[in-house]
Order: C-alpha cells, then structure tokens, then sequence
C-alpha cells in the first residue's frame, strides 16, 4: 500500500469535488500527499530524535577505532527505524577525520554472491595504489600461477578499481589455500590503506550491512562468515542492522548447530537496541506526518492515541496507515460521498479492530447492526451495573434488547446475572471493547458523521476497502514453499522455474451454510489449491452427502433460518450419532463465548476470518499429506 514518491518531496494528490451547476462553486477541495518511506538521511528530517542517538554512535565509533576490528548490532524489530539510525549515523562520521563508510545491503544477495560482494564492497573502497600493489603481492605468493599471473599484472596496468578488485578477488578465491590465506591477505591491504602519512589518525573504514534479517539462511551464515573470518582485521568496523531476535535459536536460525549457534554469538561485540518511542514522542511524530499528508485536522486527541498505540509506537506502520488513508480517500470512488473523516474512522476500525469490522462489513452468518448492536448493549450494561432503578423511561430499551437476545429478564434475578447471561450471547470482544475509550470513541465519531447510515449499509452490502496494512503472506503460496523440498531457505518452486504443487490435493470438504455465495471467494480459493469443495444448505442435505462419501473435513456455519444453532446442533448430532468424527471448522460471522464453548465441547474450531479458515486447512492438508 506504501508508495515512495520521487523527487524533493511528496507530490500533492486533489482530491477534486465537481463543480455544482446549480449555485456557486463547492468549497475547495482537501489536498493530501503521500509519505515517504525511505530511511532519514538528513538530521533535519529526523522526526523521532535519532539524531542524538546517531551523534553518540558516530563519536563512539571514532573514539573506538584502535580497537578494531569489532562488530555492532543496531538492533530493533521491523519498521523501527534501524536503517534511519545507520543512515544518520554514516552522516555524522562524514565530519570525522580520516573515516570512511561502505554500505552493503544484505537482502540484494544470493548465498552464492554474499562472500564475495561483501569482500568486494570493503577492496572497492582502498586506493588503486593500495590494490595494485596487492595484486603484485598475491601474485609473487602464486608461485604455481606466477607467470600467468604476471601477465595479468602487466596487463593490470590501466584497470582501474573496480578491475584491481576483481583481481584481488580472483587471487584470494582460486583455491582452499588461497581461501584459507584470505584474512592475513586482506589484513595487509586494510593495514596498508590505514596507515597515513603521519599515522595520526588512523584510517577507520566503518562497514554498514542492512536488512541482514530479512535473508535466507543461507545469506546471513555467509555474510557473517565473511565479518567474523575473512574481514577481521584491524583498521574495520561493522555495524549490522538486524532484529537479533530473528536471528536467535528461536528465529530464522532455530536449526542450527551448537557450534553454528555459538559462531553467530560471537559475531556481534554489542549492540545497540533502539527504544520504542515515549508517548509524546510518537504523539509528536503522528502530528508531523498528518501534517506532511494533509490529514492533521482529521485525527482528534483519541484518534491519535489510538494510532500511536494499536501500532506498537512503530514509525513505518504509522507511514504506511497515513498513507493507506490518502490513497483510500484519493482513489476509491466510494468516498466521493462521504466526508474524509469517514475514510480515516473505517480504516482505523478496520487496522485495529478487524474482528469487529468483520461484522460490521457482513462477515459470513452475521446479521444486523452490530455497530447499532454495541451501543445499545453499552447503554444495557450501564443500567444493569448501576446499583439504583432502571429509570422508568430507559426499561423498554432493556427488555427489548434481552428478549432480542432470548434472555427474557426475570425480577429474581440478580442483575449481575443477567448481565453475565447476555454477555455470553454477545460477541466475545463486547466487554473488553465497551472499557476501551479510543474504541468508544471511534464508533461514536464514526455514527455521528454525516450520512453515517448509508456509509454503514454500504459497508455491510461488501463496498470494496483494501486489504489491512502488512496482510499475511498467501497461505497457499507458503503451502507450495513448503511442499517441494527447496535448496535454499525461502526459494519458492516458482521462483527456481518448477511447477508449484497443489497442497490442497488430499482434502475433501463438505461445507455445510444456507448461503453458500458468502463463501465463493473462499471456497474457490480452496479449489484452486487443490481441494474438492462440495456444498450443501441445510442439515439434511449434508447428512446425503456424508451417506455417500467421507469428507477430511467439515466446514460449517451456526445460525439458519430463525434456528441461530442449527450447525452447533447439526455438528453435535453427527458426533452422539458416531456418523463423522473428524475435524470441523465453524465459520460464522460472529464468536460468543457460549458458541466458544460448544465448539470446544465438540472439538472444532471457530472462526469469523477467511484466512484463519485457510491457516487452519493448509495446517490439516498437511497432517494428512503427512500421515499418508
């Protein structure tokens, strides 16, 4: 969804409204701009603060070099802001004397390449003079290759860096010993290139490696192997951004071997973890990207803590849902009738809270207003809670909410009681999410809108929104990954030019709703990977189709009909009855905690999300693909 502009900055996108023939012309219109995504080079454009963290890093590093070689681990999850911080603190070592910087992006190599680019991208940085007398010393060494290699030497002549290099690099990879003498060789040639004329300071070369966790297994063994073995020497030093917790036995490197996970230990000498970003910060880095995007005057205090917390505080998820607004409101027709602000509260319910706006937007088997829902049950259960008399005036909204929900109220009981017995027929978030103020906030703001009626019938009629912000990989595209053994972590069989499997192929389903074109997309899906998907619309129609054929599977809904049970009952009956005791997955537009507990009585699972249901057949496929 993020998209990066070229240029000085972010280009305005009008969000045009038609001149009315009728009366004078509209007001003008909203303008907004997209955010960029890339990392802060400038220390003007810091927005979080890492300028002082960058500076301190910078002058560390400096004041260190008579202690290299050493390694630094910037060290923070996704999107929080490692390669901004590295960015900023190669700008300050620009100012330092006698200090030279080198960047090499991790995630841009093969296993087969890294060893080699790395080496490559640290000789690319030394002086010819330095290369070339290398070339000279590696070639004397050769004494097997020595009148070849004088001839390259000759003819190395006028070859500028980039050719010395790949000479440097010929002579060091032509064989295990020359491998094995790699380290001494390069230690010449960094100890050569450090050494100034009066010695004081000495050269540093300061080595940035990014996005090393993004990268196969393979790729990260390689490049720490080229840090660790063939690159320490003095006169270097590295600085590696990567979430040390993805490369830990519990991450990207679990399979690695006592010896191998001691090795990794060893590659980095400390680290530096970047801090989550206090609440005013965040706050302040919220109101500043709003700003750049022509959005501030849409997000009150409530929206705004609300982004800054639901985001973890992580500056490249809040760009990117900044951003995910603009383009929604600049590019989806829908909102040409609404107010801006709508596009801002859908998107936010939709990020943050997607259960709920799952059945808002007509999940399947969900029925009625649940935002209508919600707030009725707010005001019920503030009148339950509270120890005085229902007033007089507010009980019809009581009862009729109750009998609703087949809970007629009784005078004997308890209120607590009352309250606790509707709770379990209410969506299993309601009580957590009717305490959540930024929630309450944003359903009520969103209610009050104009038009706010027709903008909610739309959206449970299915008005088309994208997908949430850093939706999962395809599930099926991890399936085929994992169904054809791979030479490499990560290639997937397209990608190597195989034909992809289907990892559905061993699945039979029998889905059992009285709306079945709810679940098109899904069911197709399925089929698409290899699943034969049968259809039937009520109980009886299932019972037929399991008489003559065995499912892996039962997908099924709960309410038909005026029967809101009708699949827990019909699951319950095959189960007494010993007719399918296999796995069954209850897809339902919404979970209760009674509808909860059935199905856990039943041993099934419940969900209202299509990409659960399809984790949960691609996690089966592969139990029976397993057990023959």
């Amino acid at each position: 969804m993020t998209t990066t502009p070229t240029g000085p900055g972010p280009a305005p996108l009008p969000l045009a409204a038609p001149a009315s023939p009728h009366g004078p012309d509209p007001a003008p219109a909203a303008r907004f701009a997209l955010l960029n995504d890339e990392p802060v080079t400038d220390p003007a454009a810091d927005l979080l603060g890492t300028g002082r963290a960058a500076r301190q890093l910078a002058g560390l590093l400096v004041a260190s070099r008579d202690s290299t070689p050493f390694t630094l681990a910037v060290d923070a999850g996704w999107g929080m802001g490692k390669s901004s911080l590295m960015r900023l603190v190669d700008a300050e070592l620009a100012r330092a004397p006698e200090v030279h910087t080198v960047w090499f992006n991790a995630w841009t190599s093969t296993a087969d390449d890294a060893l080699e680019g790395l080496i490559k991208s640290v000789l690319m940085r030394f002086d010819r003079r330095v290369l070339r007398r290398g070339v000279h010393r590696l070639s004397e060494r050769r004494a097997l290759l020595r009148a070849a290699r004088a001839l390259t030497t000759v003819a190395a002549g006028p070859l500028g860096v980039a050719g010395l290099v790949d000479e440097v690099w010929k002579s060091l990879s032509v064989d295990s010993q020359a491998r094995n003498a790699m380290r001494g060789a390069i230690g010449d040639l960094v100890q050569e290139w450090s050494q100034t004329g009066e010695f004081r300071p000495r050269r540093l070369l300061v080595v940035f490696i990014d996005d090393l966790d993004r990268c196969p297994e393979e790729v990260v063994l390689k490049v720490c192997e080229a840090v660790k073995v063939s690159l320490d020497v003095p006169g270097l030093a590295f600085v590696v951004g990567c979430d040390r917790s993805a490369l830990g036995p519990g991450g990207l490197l679990r399979d690695l071997s006592p010896a191998a996970s001691a090795f990794m230990e060893k590659i980095f000498q400390t680290s530096y973890r970047i801090p989550v970003a206090d609440q005013q910060g965040v706050r302040e880095y919220i109101g500043r990207c709003a700003r750049q995007a022509g959005i501030d005057r849409l997000l009150d205090e409530r929206l705004t803590t609300m982004l800054a917390e639901r985001s973890a505080r992580n500056p490249r998820r809040i760009k990117r849902l900044v951003n995910g607004f603009v383009l929604e409101a600049t590019l989806n027709p829908m909102w040409d009738d609404f107010p801006p602000e709508a596009v801002v509260r859908t998107l936010l319910l939709q990020y943050f809270y997607p259960d709920f706006y799952r059945m808002v937007a007509g999940a399947p088997g969900a029925t009625g207003d649940v935002i209508a829902e919600f707030r009725t049950y707010r005001q019920v259960r503030r009148l339950l809670r509270t120890p005085e008399a229902v007033p007089a005036a507010e009980l019809p909204v009581v009862s009729r909410f109750l009998d609703e929900h087949d809970l007629p109220e009784t005078d004997r009981e308890p209120r607590e009681e009352t309250l606790s017995r509707l709770e379990r027929q209410l969506p299993s978030g309601f009580p957590e999410m009717v305490t959540d103020q930024e929630f309450t906030s944003l359903i009520d703001g969103l209610v009050e809108l104009p038009r706010s009626a027709e903008l909610l019938r739309r959206l449970r009629e299915g008005a088309a929104l994208p997908s949430a912000v850093e939706p999962e990989p395809a599930p099926y595209v991890r399936a085929t990954a994992s169904a054809v053994p791979s030479p490499g972590y990560g290639a997937w069989p397209a990608a190597r030019g195989e034909e992809p499997t289907a990892p559905l192929r061993w699945m039979r389903i029998l889905w059992v709703d009285d709306y079945p074109g709810n679940n098109e997309p899904l069911a197709g899906r399925l089929r698409a990977a290899g699943a034969v998907v049968r259809i039937a619309e009520d109980s009886e129609a299932a019972d037929a189709a399991l008489a003559v054929d065995r499912p892996t599977l039962i997908v099924s809904d709960i309410g038909r009909g005026a029967n809101a049970r009708a699949g827990l009952e019909h699951v319950g009956r095959l189960r007494s009855e010993g007719r399918y005791a296999g796995p069954v997955i209850f897809y339902t537009g919404r979970i209760t905690p009674e509808r909860q507990s059935v199905a856990d009585e039943l041993g099934a699972d419940l969900t209202t999300s299509a990409a659960e249901v399809e984790q949960l057949v691609l996690r089966l496929a592969g139990q029976v693909a397993r057990s023959g």
